[in-house]
């Protein structure tokens, strides 16, 4: 029987993309949809497609009373905690495409998660290539102490950082040993040019850039005595890249009770 789904933020960058792929595939099936708006319009025509038979509706509360087992969430970050809740309260599992969620974040949806018996997948960023840079930069932070991560988006990203930086610096945290640089406690002048610390127990040093011209990069900046390794993901402007692994999250995340960060996780 196909997985259906309920995708929120169906005409959204990444949703338009979803749309097509989910109809392409012959285990999955789009069940319901949401994007305020285009509330009333077909989820196919909104995304440039024929008609498919799903209307998207106008709230979450209409979306969850269709039928389906896993609801997609790529919508905004001042909603998604709120979308995860209500999802898992209502019997679906989810994956999470939406950054701006912190660690308090995720440990109240992991408890919500086993409380209702269901799976979240949850990653900073669904690409491939983005989920290579952290398998690569947590190889490397067991060799070099030294690490920042520096996080490029677009002048009109909402958040900051990145879900990708902000992921990647957290699971570096976990791992790395204390760097040889001069604590931003003792520092002079501006300490705040520096960055923001994030993660634990011993935080990566994180520094957004947000400007034209840049869709999403992040870079981890290793050093060490007399040399220096960068390790970098840039994204393009398509949306592509993002497809397979959140399709490959839907497809494990039944499997998978509790919380699941980041995408390496299913691709062992």
């Amino acid at each position: 029987m196909p997985v259906r789904i309920t995708l929120l933020g169906a005409t959204g960058w990444v949703g338009r993309a979803l749309v097509p792929a989910i109809a392409a595939a012959d285990d999955l099936v789009l069940a319901a949809a949401l994007a305020r708006n285009a509330a009333g319009r077909d989820a196919g025509e909104a995304a440039g497609l024929a008609p498919i038979g799903v209307t998207i509706a106008a709230s979450l509360a209409e979306a969850l009373e269709i039928p389906s087992d896993v609801v997609v969430d790529y919508t905004k970050p001042d909603a998604v905690k709120g979308h995860v809740l209500e999802s898992l309260a209502s019997g679906r599992h989810v994956v999470v495409g939406t950054s701006g969620l912190g660690a308090a974040d995720y440990a109240e949806i992991a408890a919500a998660a086993a409380a209702a018996g269901k799976g979240v997948v949850a990653a900073g960023n669904f690409s491939i290539t983005a989920t290579l840079l952290k398998r690569f930069a947590l190889e490397a932070a067991r060799y070099v102490a030294d690490v920042e991560i520096v996080d490029y988006a677009s002048a009109k990203k909402p958040d900051t950082p990145s879900g990708t930086a902000r992921e990647l610096a957290e699971t570096l945290a976990a791992v790395r040993r204390p760097a040889t640089s001069k604590p931003v406690g003792e520092l002079a002048g501006i300490p705040a040019t520096r960055g923001a610390a994030v993660g634990e127990p011993t935080p990566v040093q994180v520094h957004s850039l947000r400007m034209p011209s840049f869709v999403l990069s992040c870079e981890a900046v290793f050093g060490a005595p007399d040399e220096r390794l960068v390790i970098r993901h840039d994204a393009g402007s398509s949306a592509a890249p993002y497809v397979a692994g959140t399709l490959l999250a839907v497809r494990k995340v039944i499997g998978r009770p509790g919380l699941t960060r980041g995408l390496d996780a299913l691709m062992e």
